[in-house]
């Protein structure tokens, strides 16, 4: 077992890659195997919960996650303007082109160049939602760079997939808060919806996690260029097909937001792919599921 020192958090540092600066930090012992987590929409890398990541160390890798471009502590690209994301999800939805200021493939840059920042070759790579669409463009594009791929509650893009519920497209939809306390009162709310059902030891925790989301900062207008550039990349089904690195695919069975049927359609566009659905799990990572996801996530990276 790793000793108490070995599963310290490395302070948060900044590395710069693609032409930006991202914010990571890492947990256990840096000679470990590498394991990249990857975040989703409007979610900082803390949305990686501190206790998450040192269990994951625990198993025997060196934990990294890392602001994606536009939240958190990474750059944010004010200079490329505020989209209207919910013109671009209609029109993705009618099937016309998206006009975007980056797309997918640009945060999936983003992610080799912070590995190559620090210095490792390849790493098992683990994402969430966006983080898990991301995640499967590291492995079409740069594939010498992907031990395994884990992808959670992730979909192909591919259109004609069952769509978000409408409680859960209005959480993705809403407008930003004004204040703190709106923000506060969001934070609950649209976890209320994507958790779906009762998680006491989450609930009590969201006032704490949304605070620290507060502290670090909020960039709205980033969040809007995230969802456009979920929509506007389209597609990553015929892609998945040249995949060769091991792949799982995590998936909640009532998932409100990428139902379960976006998973197992990526389950079945990569070769090989090995699909884990944990029940009663909507588009989160609740406490109580921590031991079958980390679990999981651990087996496939040995």
């Amino acid at each position: 077992m790793p000793t108490d020192a070995e599963q310290d958090q490395a302070a948060a540092a900044f590395a710069k890659t693609n032409g930006i600066e991202l914010c990571y930090d890492s947990f256990g012992d840096p000679t470990a195997p590498p394991l990249l987590l990857i975040m989703g929409l409007a979610a900082q890398m803390i949305a990686w919960d501190d206790s998450f990541c040192k269990q994951l160390a625990a198993r025997g890798y060196w934990v990294v996650r890392f602001d994606n471009r536009d939240i958190g502590r990474s750059t944010h690209l004010t200079a490329a303007g505020v989209p209207d994301a919910g013109a671009a999800v209609m029109a993705a939805l009618a099937g016309r082109p998206v006009q975007a200021p980056y797309l997918l493939r640009d945060m999936a840059d983003d992610a080799v160049g912070l590995l190559d920042a620090l210095g490792i070759k390849s790493a098992h790579i683990v994402g969430a939602s966006m983080g898990g669409a991301i995640a499967q463009l590291l492995a079409i594009h740069h594939p010498t760079r992907v031990r395994t791929l884990t992808s959670i509650m992730a979909t192909t893009g591919e259109p004609g997939l069952p769509p978000p519920t409408q409680q859960a497209m209005a959480v993705l939809l809403k407008p930003p808060p004004r204040n703190k306390s709106d923000y506060l009162q969001s934070f609950q709310q649209t976890w209320k919806v994507l958790r779906v059902g009762s998680f006491p030891e989450d609930e009590a925790r969201d006032i704490e996690r949304a605070e620290r989301n507060f502290a670090r900062g909020l960039n709205p207008a980033g969040v809007a260029r995230q969802l456009v550039a979920i929509v506007a990349s389209g597609s990553r089904k015929r892609a998945l097909a040249s995949v060769r690195a091991p792949a799982l695919i995590i998936h909640g069975d009532v998932d409100p937001l990428v139902p379960l049927a976006c998973g197992t359609d990526t389950q079945r566009s990569i070769p090989g792919a090995r699909m884990h659905v944990i029940k009663g799990m909507g588009h989160a990572l609740p406490i109580s599921m921590w031991p079958s996801i980390i679990d999981a996530i651990a087996a496939h990276a040995q």
